[in-house]
């Protein structure tokens, strides 16, 4: 599947390679699955961050939510209220 990229083909392969390189320090070195005072939660910076940065860089689609609202036929019924005796 051709995706057109928005940027040159080499910042992508550096996404990558950053992408990757942060999964496996997550996954390997328990400090990196920690929080940092300076940067905050470690994980968000050396996966999510970079993972979004190639999201856009390859120009891909953003992902679908649910746009349908299901709306169910039929009279808005009251809700019942109990007694107090």
């Amino acid at each position: 599947m051709q995706t057109r990229s928005f940027i040159h083909p080499h910042a992508v392969l550096m996404l990558r390679r950053a992408l990757l390189g942060g999964l496996a320090l997550v996954a390997l070195v328990p400090a990196a699955r920690g929080s940092n005072a300076w940067l905050g939660w470690m994980p968000l910076w050396l996966v999510l961050m970079p993972a979004c940065a190639l999201w856009v860089a390859e120009g891909l689609p953003l992902p679908r939510l649910a746009t349908r609202v299901v709306h169910r036929g039929g009279p808005r019924r009251v809700q019942a209220r109990r007694l107090r005796a």
